[in-house]
């Protein structure tokens, strides 16, 4: 019997899990949660073999935070990523985060029973197109090979709110721009610092400037 808990911060979603999971015979929903506190709360209270997580959760820790720590205090834990996020920042991200899987909230029912079903036998689950977009990746960054520098590893997403936000924009005026949330905006920012190992703003002009990132036209 699989042992799975639901993380989703709208009860519809978590009530419609619930209903195609019931009656699975060798699947079980053991617990809900609607934030990411929550899950983590809950894992270390049920232990469950695997935890379908949704990434944008308002309140609380989103999704890819909790999917991290969750990992951390309970590695044999199988976190699932389940979102409506069709993006290959966010499927990185889920990776490098620890989740065992990622799939898309609109995939059909049997791919994601396969996809439960896979985690919990210990192995990864992409949906096919993510697949050949990370194999893309990989084989583009081999072709790279040395000459990789911190900025080619910056999503396009981070090099645009790079170059807003060394023009001085906004965290909201950047999410207006791009229409992106705020937060998304903030993730992307740290992510960039950290990958250009930048601890300050003028670091982060200055950075901009000899990539050309400055013109204003």
């Amino acid at each position: 019997m699989i042992k799975i808990m639901v993380v989703d911060d709208h009860a519809v979603v978590r009530s419609g899990l619930n209903l195609l999971l019931h009656g699975k015979h060798d699947m079980e929903v053991v617990g809900e949660a609607a934030d990411g506190d929550e899950a983590i709360r809950l894992a270390g209270e049920l232990n469950p073999d695997v935890v379908l997580m949704d990434l944008s959760m308002p309140h609380g820790k989103d999704g890819l935070t909790a999917a991290a720590e969750l990992k951390q205090k309970q590695p044999d834990t199988a976190v699932l990523i389940l979102t409506m996020h069709d993006d290959e920042e966010y499927l990185f991200r889920a990776i490098q985060a620890g989740a065992s899987g990622y799939i898309l909230k609109s995939a059909p029912h049997e791919e994601l029973l396969a996809a439960i079903q896979s985690v919990a036998e210990g192995n990864a689950y992409l949906y096919p197109s993510a697949t050949k977009r990370l194999m893309g990746e990989y084989l583009e960054r081999l072709k790279q090979g040395e000459n990789t520098g911190p900025f080619d590893t910056l999503s396009e997403r981070e090099k645009e709110v790079l170059a807003l936000v060394a023009k001085g924009y906004s965290n909201k005026e950047i999410a207006d721009q791009l229409i992106i949330s705020v937060k998304t905006v903030e993730t992307h920012k740290s992510n960039v610092m950290e990958k250009l190992k930048l601890k300050t703003r003028p670091e982060l002009v200055k950075f901009a400037l000899k990539k050309g990132l400055l013109n204003f036209e």
